[in-house]
């Protein structure tokens, strides 16, 4: 039950995380285009500044759980990688009860009052002519904690598993940062050599 909750709000954050990773082909078309108007034709536009920060927001809004749930967020782990799993598991839930869901809390009802004013009174950009929309980006400030909330309860439930067996429940496998490549490639190099030297 607890690992299908898990595995479901993993596969809810990958889904969200991809969908919106494709604002950055977007963002990289938009703002091609406008390099070429601006610098080669002479006629820049006057929405590529907001277009280029509503999909840049909405990518950064929206991919926080499917980092989270990689354990791709910035962490100093000079000494946290030395520790055993279950000391990781316990430092890790302290943590997200005394800073995540208060923080993670806050974001979602402050982030909620804000982006229903902003749509109540339909929102667009002062710094363009063209009133480029913004209220929709600011809806999206609920929904992204909101998935960030649901996303920590999945990794809460990550550390009690490890702290029942000293061991971190499997993730589902997706990219991959080249550190860890990088070291799983160092430990079989290793253990092929100490291998090798023990058959001498």
């Amino acid at each position: 039950m607890i690992n299908r909750f898990i595995y479901g709000v993993d596969l809810l954050s990958r889904t969200v995380g991809h969908a919106f990773a494709w604002c950055l082909v977007v963002l990289t078309f938009g703002t091609s285009y406008e390099v070429f108007v601006r610098y080669v034709l002479n006629a820049p536009t006057s929405w590529a500044f907001d277009f280029s920060y509503t999909m840049y927001g909405a990518m950064f809004f929206m991919a926080g759980a499917y980092t989270l749930s990689r354990g791709g967020h910035v962490r100093a782990d000079m000494f946290y990688r030395l520790w055993q799993p279950r000391t990781q598991a316990r430092v890790e839930l302290v943590l997200y009860v005394l800073f995540f869901f208060p923080g993670i809390l806050a974001l979602v009802i402050s982030g909620w009052d804000y982006g229903l004013a902003s749509m109540k009174i339909r929102e667009v950009s002062v710094n363009s002519p063209a009133g480029v929309p913004i209220w929709p980006l600011k809806m999206l400030i609920p929904f992204g904690a909101g998935l960030l909330a649901l996303q920590g309860v999945a990794e809460v439930l990550r550390c009690f598993q490890c702290q029942r067996d000293n061991q971190w429940p499997q993730r589902l496998h997706d990219v991959e940062e080249l550190e860890k490549q990088l070291l799983e490639e160092h430990a079989k190099k290793a253990a092929l050599e100490g291998a090798q030297g023990a058959a001498r």
